[in-house]
């Protein structure tokens, strides 16, 4: 989200500003899939401790790709702004040396009695265990058994990653945008939830499921579109074997599922999880003020 043109709070966190914020991570999730998809699946770099002797770091080779970069990106400033978490504890990464600048307050943030809302960990897990086994060649036969596919293209491969890996992030945890302009739209309906709280019905109050329907059929228009094969005219290549029609440069079927299994739910539980504490060290005569207006 840029914060520094100028735009006032409310142009912000409107819905449609968040809304065209979260279509353009979609275009820009699905080139990067693309892009990862055209390395093996190379299994060993995420393996803790296959690097050992070169790196001197018991951790996996991705998971020592990330520190590096985001030290370098804490060092300019990358974590100072509300829209980005870093995978690395922040605490083990480096101050940045240039002044942050001067954001706009956007989200609610309480005293540090609640730990900022970060899924990265999960993120991590799905996306190793379950995106890169679906967009690769993760198998070839040799002397007539399934062998693991390794093309050697480590820092390629691990580089394609981390960014596949910041735009989920991005994507997952603009969910607290999501959640302050529904919040501020009409406090009185969540504060009842969150003084007793209620995840589920909070869960409820934010979930549209004709929205989310119309999500998953426009990603996979776009996988389509943007895995599709054209020739120097621009014209689409048409492909007379069905599969791969059906997968072009990409697996359809993992883009969608993958939004669908993974990155709706863990949006979800980040909108919730910020709610839960949207109301932390709030004075209670503003709390009366915005329970007020539903009767206003």
């Amino acid at each position: 989200m840029n914060f520094t043109s100028g735009a006032a709070v409310s142009e912000l966190l409107s819905l449609d500003h968040i809304r065209n914020q979260l279509i353009r991570l979609e275009d820009t999730i699905i080139f990067l899939l693309i892009e990862r998809a055209q390395f093996a699946y190379n299994k060993k770099i995420y393996q803790p401790g296959a690097f050992q002797d070169e790196l001197n770091f018991s951790g996996s080779w991705l998971e020592w790709f990330l520190f590096e970069i985001e030290s370098f990106h804490a060092k300019a400033r990358r974590y100072t702004s509300p829209d980005e978490h870093a995978f690395t504890p922040l605490d083990k990464l480096p101050q940045p040396i240039i002044k942050p600048q001067s954001l706009p307050s956007l989200l609610h943030q309480p005293a540090a009695k609640h730990p900022s809302v970060n899924v990265n960990h999960r993120i991590l897990d799905f996306y190793i265990q379950q995106i890169v086994p679906g967009i690769t060649s993760t198998t070839r036969i040799a002397k007539g058994k399934a062998v693991l596919e390794d093309d050697g293209n480590y820092g390629s491969a691990a580089t394609r990653d981390v960014e596949v890996l910041q735009a989920l992030s991005r994507r997952i945890h603009f969910g607290m945008f999501v959640s302050e302009s529904k919040f501020l739209e009409a406090p009185h309906d969540f504060i009842p939830h969150i003084l007793n709280p209620n995840p589920e019905a909070l869960a409820g109050l934010i979930t549209k499921p004709a929205v989310e329907a119309k999500l998953l059929i426009r990603l996979a228009n776009k996988a389509r579109v943007y895995g599709g094969e054209m020739d120097a005219d621009g014209k689409v290549v048409e492909v007379a074997d069905e599969e791969m029609a059906a997968r072009g440069k990409i697996d359809l079927a993992t883009i969608v599922s993958m939004y669908k299994d993974w990155v709706i739910p863990l949006t979800k539980d980040v909108e919730v999880d910020y709610l839960l504490h949207r109301l932390d060290d709030v004075p209670q005569s503003q709390i009366e003020v915005w329970m007020k207006g539903k009767t206003a």
